[in-house]
C-alpha cells in the first residue's frame, strides 16, 4: 500500500489555520481596546510567533523534560528512526528520550526538517520491538503530514487567551481599564479560547486517525500498532497523579492521552483507543487482500 495526501487532513489544517487567522484579528483588535495600543499588542504577538515558530521544537521537549539523546546512548533506538524515517521519506529527526513513568511518545517541530521525536522510558520498558517501531512510525505520520506545525501555532493561541482570561486583571494597564475595555478583552478571550480549544480537538481527532494509517503504511504492520495501543491503554492506570497534573497540558501531543475524568474524555484530543484499534484491524484486512 502506498503513502497519499490526505486531502480531508490537509482540509481540515487549511480550515482551522484559516479560522484561527479570524481569531487572531479578533483578539488583537480586543487587546488593542484594552490595551489603547495597536502597536504593542502587534509587537507583542510578533515576537512570541517567532519565538514559537523557531524555538518549538526546543521548548516542547523543554516543557516536557526531555532530553536529546545520541545514537552512543540508545544505539537501537536512533536505527529504528533512521530507518523508518528513510521508509517514510522524510529527514531523521532529533532523538529525545524522557524519564517519565506516563507511557508515550510525541512528536514536535516547525517543519519536516526541523523536528524531533521523543519517547518515555516507561514506553521503551512496555513495549517490544515491533510495537515501538508502531508507535515511532505514528510519531513519524505527524511529522510527514506537517500536522504537528499547525497543532503548535493553534495550541499558542489557545494558550495565551486561556493566560489572559486567568489572569486578565493583571494585563496590561492602558487607559481603558476604567471604562469596561478590560472586561472586554477578557470576554473576547474567553471566547477565543473556547473556539480554539474546540477546533484543536476536532482536527487532533483526525489527525490521530491519519497518522495511524501513515504509521501502518509505513511499517506494513497495522496489528503492532494496534497492539501497542492496547498495552499503553492499559498501563495509563498506573500514571502517578503529579504526572497527571503536569503533562495533561501536552494530551494533542502524545500518541494516547493521559487518563481524565468523564468530561476531559468527552472533549479528548483524541478518538478512543477502540475506534483506533478497530481502524487499524480494517486496514490490515484490507493490505492482505492487495
Amino acid at each position: 500500500m502506498q503513502w497519499k495526501a490526505d486531502r480531508g487532513l490537509q482540509f481540515r489544517m487549511f480550515l482551522t489555520m484559516f479560522l484561527l487567522a479570524g481569531l487572531y484579528i479578533v483578539f488583537i483588535a480586543a487587546l488593542t481596546l484594552y490595551t489603547g495600543s495597536l502597536l504593542l499588542i502587534a509587537g507583542f504577538f510578533a515576537i512570541f510567533s517567532l519565538g514559537q515558530w523557531y524555538f518549538s521544537d526546543k521548548l516542547t521537549l523543554w516543557s516536557m523534560g526531555a532530553r536529546e539523546v545520541s545514537e552512543e546512548e540508545y544505539p537501537k533506538l536512533h536505527a529504528m528512526v533512521q530507518r523508518l524515517s528513510q521508509q517514510a521519506d522524510v529527514p531523521k529527526p532529533k532523538v529525545a528520550v524522557v524519564d517519565s513513568r506516563n507511557p508515550n511518545a510525541f512528536a514536535t517541530g516547525r517543519s519536516q526538517k526541523h523536528a524531533a521525536v521523543a519517547v518515555t522510558t516507561e514506553l521503551m520498558r512496555i513495549l517490544d520491538d515491533d510495537e515501538l517501531e508502531g508507535v515511532m512510525a505514528h510519531e513519524l505520520a505527524h511529522v510527514k503530514n506537517r500536522d504537528v506545525m499547525v497543532m503548535t501555532i493553534a495550541s499558542f493561541l489557545s494558550t495565551i487567551a486561556f493566560l489572559i482570561v486567568r489572569w486578565g486583571a493583571f494585563f496590561g494597564g492602558g487607559r481603558n481599564r476604567n471604562n469596561g475595555g478590560v472586561l472586554v478583552a477578557i470576554a473576547v478571550s474567553l471566547v477565543v479560547w473556547i473556539f480554539s480549544y474546540l477546533l484543536i480537538r476536532a482536527l487532533s481527532r483526525y489527525r490521530e486517525f491519519a497518522a495511524d494509517r501513515g504509521a501502518a503504511i509505513i511499517t506494513g504492520k497495522p496489528r503492532a500498532l494496534a497492539s501497542a495501543l492496547q498495552t499503553i491503554s492499559g498501563d495509563m492506570h498506573r500514571v502517578p497523579k503529579e504526572d497527571i497534573r503536569e503533562q495533561a497540558e501536552m494530551n494533542a501531543f502524545f500518541i494516547i492521552p493521559i487518563s481524565g475524568s468523564a468530561i476531559t474524555r468527552l472533549f479528548s484530543t483524541h478518538p478512543s483507543t477502540e475506534r483506533r484499534i478497530e481502524r487499524l484491524q480494517q486496514l490490515e484486512r484490507e493490505m492482505e487482500s492487495i
